[in-house]
């Protein structure tokens, strides 16, 4: 069985990180939507916010499930008991920095695989960042993320 770790910090989960946790149900046994808690990252929504988000997102694949995890993702990868990581790429600039993580993760973690996945075309300039940066400055995102997670910026941000 092929069980996938999708870890990232999901500050918030987008349309472009459903995407590919949808394409990667149905290549996977099992994945597993790993929020972290990336305390040096400083995220906008506390990690419970961003873990029950990402489980409404996706409520609608059996095969997969949504947790929070704050440990190195080698030790994350033997407790869920997964030997694939996948990992999104949009553009040619995140290459390079998910390469060295791939490296770094097979000497790690080296029963596991990194698998990486493109968003849909319409969706590869989605990122939290950006998600983050126009909700704080009262733009629309409800192209881009789910109702639920617009809801919640729009809670969060008082707007």
């Amino acid at each position: 069985m092929n069980k996938a770790v999708y870890p990232g910090t999901f500050d918030p989960i987008t349309n472009g990180h459903s995407d590919l946790i949808e394409r990667a149900a149905r290549i996977f046994d099992q994945v597993v939507v790993a929020v972290a808690e990336s305390p040096k990252k400083r995220p906008m929504l506390d990690l419970e916010t961003r873990v029950g988000l990402a489980k409404e997102v996706v409520s609608h694949l059996d095969n997969v499930t949504v947790i929070g995890f704050d440990c190195l993702l080698a030790e994350l990868l033997n407790q869920q008991d997964a030997n694939i990581i996948l990992r999104g790429l949009r553009a040619v600039s995140d290459f390079e920095y998910e390469f060295q993580l791939a490296d770094m993760n097979r000497h790690l973690a080296p029963n596991a695989e990194s698998i990486f996945l493109t968003p849909a075309e319409h969706l590869s300039f989605v990122s939290s960042t950006l998600i983050r940066e126009i909700s704080s400055l009262g733009g629309d995102v409800s192209k881009f993320v789910h109702p639920a997670v617009q809801k919640a910026l729009t809670e969060h941000l008082g707007q």
